[in-house]
């Protein structure tokens, strides 16, 4: 069963510089800071940054929480996506996937243990 939305992944050029504007923006520093991923939580969701050579050709990314990861990548792969990227632990018992819809679109899931819907402002 696919929850709400959990994380939004923006591509960025400069790591540093992206992590200095979104800091801004957002009123928060980042509470991960890894030259692979920078992440912030933001009124109870993720805003993360991931290195991009080219901005823009990636195109930011969303994420919708699931309880089973696994389940859920077989069961949209049955009605017709195709696998995009695999379930992959990225840290702390978190895992993602990127599935390609019938329409061109990612579609990304998130199983986060550490997720807490009474952090959602």
């Amino acid at each position: 069963m696919i929850k709400g939305l959990r994380t939004a992944i923006y591509p960025v050029p400069d790591m540093e510089a992206g992590k200095a504007w979104y800091t801004k923006v957002f009123g928060v520093a980042p509470y991960f800071d890894q030259p692979f991923y920078i992440g912030f939580a933001v009124g109870g969701f993720e805003l993360g940054l991931m290195p991009d050579a080219q901005p823009g050709t990636a195109g930011s990314r969303v994420y919708w929480g699931v309880d089973n990861i696994e389940a859920e990548v077989a069961r949209i792969i049955a009605l017709g996506a195709t696998e995009h990227s695999p379930v992959q632990e990225v840290g702390e018992g978190i895992k993602v996937a990127e599935l390609a819809d019938p329409y061109g679109n990612l579609l990304g899931l998130i199983y986060n243990p550490v997720f807490k819907l009474e952090d959602v402002r």
